[in-house]
């Protein structure tokens, strides 16, 4: 039995630079809403995930099957721990039972854009099509959503501010009083 064993001295230089996963933030929006509301991060999110499949139809033949794909199916999972004052839960509910299609943001907080305040990302719109609220005695109370996307989305350019990458992760605060 081959063995390929793969090695490479310069191993360290892929480690320093692997993407955290807190680097990778998702923001949402109601469509309806965009003309008033700016996109929103969840807050206290544990993890994202994207995901895309295709089913495959075989047909045989008498060569051999021949294999037709189908059209590739999206699908964005987020999970969150329910903050006492959380909007974003109790609007993405609402939109699920409307049936209101969202917009959603995929930002790679550490792949910056040549214009300041924007990151390398994908947009989609799709629909909720999952909510569930858990609340255990011993655990926090939290949410997961899982949203069906319309075609495969489309690479770009995300502007996120300073107060959305706050959500994503804590920035340095100054020791100096920070206002009235």
């Amino acid at each position: 039995m081959n063995k390929f064993v793969w090695y490479s001295p310069d191993l360290q230089l892929f480690a320093a630079e692997a993407v955290q996963g807190k680097k990778i933030m998702y923001l949402f929006r109601i469509l309806s809403k965009a003309s008033t509301t700016d996109a929103m991060a969840m807050a206290f999110v544990t993890e994202n995930e994207r995901s895309k499949s295709k089913d495959v139809e075989a047909t045989a033949t008498k060569d051999g099957s021949i294999l037709t794909p189908g059209a590739a199916e999206g699908e964005i999972t987020a999970t969150a721990i329910l903050a006492a004052n959380d909007t974003m839960a109790d609007e993405l509910e609402d939109a699920l039972d409307n049936d209101e299609l969202i917009e959603i943001w995929e930002v790679n907080l550490a792949k910056p854009a040549e214009t300041d305040g924007k990151f390398k990302g994908r947009y989609f719109q799709g629909y909720l099509t999952e909510f569930a609220l858990s609340s255990s005695a011993e655990e926090h109370a939290e949410y997961e959503t899982t949203f069906k996307v319309n075609g495969a989305g489309v690479k770009g350019d995300v502007s996120v501010s300073e107060e959305q990458q706050k959500v994503a992760e804590y920035v340095l605060a100054d020791t100096k009083k920070t206002g009235a």
